[in-house]
């Protein structure tokens, strides 16, 4: 019932020009029916084919897939990625994609002229940071004694020099960090191993924390990072700590441990790392993964000769 009160509300239906008993109509009772999608992406289904008509000038009642060409097709999304975002055209190029197979498995088409279409590559976002300034206010608060206070300045810090994922850290245990060596030995994505350096200061952190911890909990081994009930952290309580904590030195509209994580990868090429060493530190399984920093840096440096140069 109230999938038929959408459509009586869809713009279509009150011009009528809903389908008939055609393919199109057979195609959307197929994915109601028997792929028991639900009423809002049938709805968006709907309305893809029915703009895919319109543009062909086609009606909908009679729509007849051989008619179509590929060039049809590629005319028809270039004239769509003039208003839409890649993603919009994606969706109606799926929409498409779905009908073609219906008519194929239908025996109705016996050649799928959408199998050489592409779909745009959505933009990828750049990755926002910390500036240095902001990351140097964080952790220039001093410590207090308490163990909360401790313990939260050595997560902020630690996410900022070794660019752990916020699972990574919450997985910490005690036998993971080797303070002579200065190396965190952390289980990443897949399973895979990985171990990540880092400097005297942050060592001497740690065990600043871990002299803290028993004190309040006593000797112990297990989770590195525990709650003030002695309990294992979990993500959600880390989230909302560097969330509160860097929101009180950045205005970034978003405040999280990836940030931090961000943060980390872009400070380390800004200094000149390798961006196949920062590759391995993040835990990345591809290069590609890693190479969105270097456009973060690229822009940075941009703005940097703008506010600089007098002739930019």
């Amino acid at each position: 019932m109230h999938f038929l009160v959408e459509i009586k509300n869809n713009p279509y239906f009150r011009c009528g020009k809903m389908m008939g008993s055609m393919v199109i109509k057979q195609f959307l009772d197929y994915i109601q029916f028997e792929k028991h999608y639900s009423a809002h992406t049938i709805l968006a289904y709907r309305n893809d084919l029915m703009q895919f008509c319109m543009y062909l000038g086609a009606d909908a009642d009679t729509f007849d897939p051989k008619s179509v060409t590929e060039q049809d097709v590629r005319e028809w999304l270039i004239k769509l990625l003039q208003t839409e975002t890649p993603q919009t055209v994606n969706r109606k190029i799926s929409s498409l994609k779905a009908l073609w197979r219906f008519c194929m498995k239908m025996g109705i088409l016996e050649k799928d002229i959408l199998r050489k279409i592409i779909s745009p590559k959505k933009k990828r976002p750049i990755p926002v940071f910390y500036k240095d300034s902001e990351m140097a206010e964080a952790l220039s608060q001093s410590l207090a004694d308490g163990f909360e206070e401790i313990r939260d300045h050595l997560i902020i810090r630690m996410f900022y020099e070794t660019g752990i994922r916020r699972s990574e850290l919450v997985g910490l245990k005690d036998a993971d960090v080797d303070l002579a060596d200065c190396t965190l030995h952390v289980l990443g994505k897949r399973n895979k191993q990985r171990i990540i350096p880092f400097g005297n200061g942050l060592a001497d952190e740690i065990r600043e924390y871990l002299a803290a911890r028993e004190k309040e909990f006593g000797a112990r081994t297990g989770s590195l990072f525990v709650l003030k009930n002695g309990k294992p952290l979990y993500p959600d309580f880390v989230y909302s700590m560097v969330r509160k904590r860097m929101s009180a030195v950045s205005t970034l509209r978003k405040q999280s441990p990836h940030v931090l994580r961000h943060t980390f990868a872009t400070t380390m090429l800004n200094h000149g790392a390798d961006i196949d060493a920062v590759k391995e530190l993040l835990g990345h399984a591809s290069l590609a993964a890693t190479q969105i920093y270097t456009h973060a840096t690229f822009d940075e440096i941009h703005n940097i000769y703008k506010h600089a140069h007098p002739r930019a």
